[in-house]
């Protein structure tokens, strides 16, 4: 069901936002060359437990995980672009990490994604390469926010993504997308990564939504990984992910995971 919240509500989803971007800055800086990956998700999980807030991830298990999840975040390395179950890795000078964290913060959800080079010196093409793409997730969220507007369809958001893409070169896959996010973290309308403009729901102020382009190198093609969860590219290419939940208004949308 598509739940629509009143500007108060909003208002008190901004919290649940600050709060993701925060834990995704804390992260972020706390990610150097021989970090352990589990260290990112202790780092998360005891500032959840500082705010009092409430992990979406520990117990969550859908039809396509092995396993309830088990960690706070999630943080997928070079080949692996959703999904990745931290586990006992050291990162590495020129890894492309992704890391997506969502949690509850007085009963209301927020969902958000980055992605990043670790460390300083990656071959040059190997860095230009990571540069155009993560910078080509990061246009196609903003590209997919501004067409979130009233008057709009999903079909807007998922065109505007996909338009990016291609025109950096990019095909995508659209097992995996965005999604509708209010009490719950996974909620309706699905938000692909690809569709045709002005099908789909009409958007309307006070839908509330993550969007979330997520690209792979040379191919769309994924296959989930023997931990039960990580999803890796098929070729062994990189892939990039870029989220944020944002709320539809009578003007422009607001960004409640906005990081500075």
């Amino acid at each position: 069901m598509i739940e629509l919240r009143t500007p108060r509500e909003i208002e008190e989803m901004r919290p649940a936002g600050r709060f993701v971007a925060e834990v995704l800055t804390a992260v972020r800086q706390a990610a150097h060359v021989g970090t352990n990956l589990l260290e990112l998700d202790e780092l998360a999980h005891r500032m959840i437990k500082e705010r009092g807030a409430e992990s979406c991830y520990i117990d969550y298990h859908p039809s396509f995980g092995a396993m309830p999840f088990g960690k706070v975040i999630c943080t997928s390395v070079n080949d692996a672009v959703l999904h990745g179950l931290p586990h006992d890795y050291a990162l590495r000078d020129g890894d492309l990490l992704s890391i997506d964290f969502a949690v509850a913060v007085d009963g209301w959800v927020a969902d958000s994604a980055t992605s990043f080079v670790v460390g300083t010196s990656p071959t040059s093409e190997r860095a230009a390469a990571d540069a155009k793409l993560i910078r080509t997730t990061e246009v196609a969220l903003e590209a997919g926010i501004a067409a979130a507007r009233p008057g709009n369809k999903i079909g807007d958001i998922s065109a505007a993504i996909a338009q990016v893409a291609r025109a950096a070169g990019y095909s995508i896959n659209t097992d995996f997308g965005g999604h509708g996010v209010g009490r719950t973290m996974h909620g309706d309308p699905h938000v692909p990564n690809d569709g045709r403009a002005g099908r789909g729901f009409p958007l309307r102020p006070g839908l509330v939504l993550a969007i979330e382009p997520w690209f792979l190198e040379t191919t769309d093609e994924i296959y989930t990984d023997p931990d039960g969860w990580t999803l890796r590219s098929v070729d062994g290419s990189r892939g990039a992910h870029s989220e944020h939940t944002i709320a539809i208004t009578e003007d422009d949308p607001i960004v409640l995971t906005a990081r500075d």
